[in-house]
């Protein structure tokens, strides 16, 4: 990579003719390809086969004298209760098993929050005026498209590898106007990051104040290490329960990147006062999510140890994709972009020069390269430095990877080259 910081205008500019060129070559190749989303690829998919035929008869419907083929227990099974228990870290009596999505527990929890408040006693949301959320950023879009959705405000905090700026946090819940935070606190979406010890532990000692405040804990990738040494997370249930703190927090999970992303299971565990009244809801919501789907997952895998083992069959298909994009990016980004090597999850960050990230994804796409949007990392979409893109791997086979990686790195220099050019005649 040349020390394009050293070059004259001139020399800028030739090395902009030579990337044009390669980068119309990649256009005539006719690409489509798509890394927009976190999605599993096929040979993931064929990990979880077994579970088509983990119940095949009526008889082996039963378990623990419970009829799973018919209405009824719209807790979840004890059973499957007990394995999204061990997956979130929180006892069994915590938890409520849900249909196959965690995100659809997310937003029904924001908005039961919105028209029936948090239990205890608080007022509806929107009976309160103005309502904002806490989102550490760069962050998932989805979340953020919850908060958008109904018309709570975001307000972003820096994302550290240790987790959320808790100083930021500590000050922004002083406004009881502010009623939850957003966190994925095991291989964060888009970073790969993991919260410290001492951040779990901030957080489940915060004292909002606003009662009906929650913290929102999305364990979408608590089982999704790459590598045997991936850092462990702290137990949020048994921080806050330490710091007096029951309530706080709400956790989610779903095993939509363990087996099947849609016919998975979902769970939600919370404080026995906010379970209470989120039980309530559920029995005019439903009579009971898919106990069938749910017998299958535990027949499948028995328990924690189960999951376990079948995570590592996943890494042992990620690992090299992972692994494909840093080598490419060291080779073609060095010294003018910087991203995390995570040791799990679905994503990598990729900061580029400030003002170029819009221009890059505009470039992949006529090249034919489909990519998450530029800002979608951040709240409303508006990155305050265009710079930061996610990069989801896990999709295309791996030589499919390295062309798109490839061409990344040139549309990145290609947009940082104009960006310096542009700078340098006005």
């Amino acid at each position: 990579m040349p020390a394009w910081s050293e070059l004259s205008g001139e020399d800028l500019r030739a090395q902009q003719t030579e990337l044009q060129k390669m980068y119309e070559s990649y256009r005539q190749r006719g690409l489509q390809l798509n890394m927009a989303r976190g999605v599993p690829g096929l040979d993931q998919l064929d990990l979880s086969d077994g579970l088509l035929t983990a119940v095949t008869r009526g008889e082996e419907c039963k378990i623990g004298g419970v009829e799973t083929r018919t209405y009824g227990t719209p807790g979840g099974l004890p059973e499957a209760r007990t394995l999204m228990a061990d997956i979130m870290d929180t006892p069994p009596e915590t938890v409520i098993v849900g249909g196959n999505s965690s995100l659809s527990l997310m937003f029904d929890t924001v908005a039961r929050a919105m028209t029936h408040g948090m239990g205890g006693g608080a007022r509806p949301w929107m009976g309160q005026g103005s309502v904002k959320f806490i989102c550490p950023s760069p962050g998932y879009d989805r979340h953020f498209a919850i908060c958008e959705h109904f018309g709570v405000e975001m307000i972003p905090v820096d994302m550290r590898p240790d987790g959320p700026d808790m100083d930021a946090v500590r000050s922004l819940v002083a406004d009881p106007a502010v009623k939850g935070m957003w966190c994925i606190p095991r291989f964060s979406n888009p970073q790969g990051y993991v919260y410290s010890d001492k951040t779990v532990r901030a957080i489940a000692a915060l004292t909002p104040a606003a009662s009906d405040f929650r913290v929102f804990w999305d364990n979408a990738y608590a089982v999704h290490a790459l590598y045997e040494d991936a850092p462990a997370l702290a137990g949020i249930w048994g921080a806050c329960a330490r710091a007096g703190h029951p309530e706080l927090v709400i956790q989610f999970a779903s095993t939509s990147k363990v087996t099947f992303p849609g016919a998975g299971i979902s769970a939600l565990a919370a404080g026995p006062q906010t379970l209470a009244h989120i039980k309530q809801a559920i029995f005019f919501q439903t009579i009971g999510f898919d106990k069938l789907n749910q017998l299958r997952h535990v027949r499948y895998f028995g328990d924690i140890g189960g999951v376990r083992a079948h995570m590592r069959l996943h890494a042992d298909l990620l690992r090299p994709k992972f692994e494909t994009v840093d080598r490419v990016l060291s080779e073609g980004l060095s010294g003018i972009a910087t991203w995390y090597a995570p040791r799990g999850g679905y994503f990598i960050s990729l900061d580029l020069a400030p003002g170029t990230a819009r221009r890059t994804v505009a470039l992949m796409g006529e090249a034919g390269v489909i990519m998450t949007g530029a800002g979608a990392t951040w709240p409303y979409r508006r990155d305050p430095q265009d710079a930061n893109l996610r990069i989801a791997p896990t999709y295309p086979p791996v030589g499919e990877l390295r062309v798109s990686m490839e061409l990344l790195c040139l549309c990145a220099k290609l947009a940082y080259l104009e960006k310096r050019l542009e700078a340098m005649d006005s």
